[in-house]
């Protein structure tokens, strides 16, 4: 059986044919104009089965791609999964911290830990407690973050 990770998560953000740093108006725009094109109601009848069908799964996918980003919450969550991907892709985690070995910072609310390279890692309070992997902002070392149950 296939693990979960294998396989690729659909990019949201180049269905709609946006930028991940995209804002909400600039999303919207694109999805109402590609929604109005991709509409089964605007199709013209003469053309052939088989491209309606694509038509009706581009449909589906913009709706569904507008159904994530279109919304603050599931935007966030979405937009921290592929963060994490990314950092998965970049390297091998460099070492395993729990959150209370990170320095707490209250200017700034956010935990952050020396790297060995002179840089540092570093987290906000809220990222704290959804994100697993933290880079480094100076090399390219990783560290997974765990917490106590």
């Amino acid at each position: 059986m296939m693990a979960l990770e294998q396989i690729p998560k659909k990019d949201w953000y180049s269905v709609l044919g946006a930028d991940p740093s995209a804002n909400m108006s600039d999303l919207k725009q694109k999805y109402q104009k590609l929604i109005l094109m991709y509409h089964p109601d605007k199709q013209s009848t003469d053309v052939p089965a088989g491209t309606v069908e694509k038509c009706i799964q581009k449909f589906i996918e913009i709706d569904q791609a507008w159904k994530i980003l279109g919304n603050e919450e599931t935007k966030k969550e979405y937009d921290l999964q592929w963060h994490e991907d990314d950092l998965r892709n970049m390297g091998p985690v460099d070492a395993q911290i729990y959150l209370e070995e990170m320095s707490w910072n209250e200017d700034d609310h956010s935990f952050s830990l020396s790297c060995r390279c002179g840089g540092k890692y570093s987290v906000s309070k809220d990222e704290a407690e959804e994100v697993n992997l933290i880079s480094c902002d100076t090399c390219s070392l990783i560290v997974e973050v765990l917490r106590y149950n």
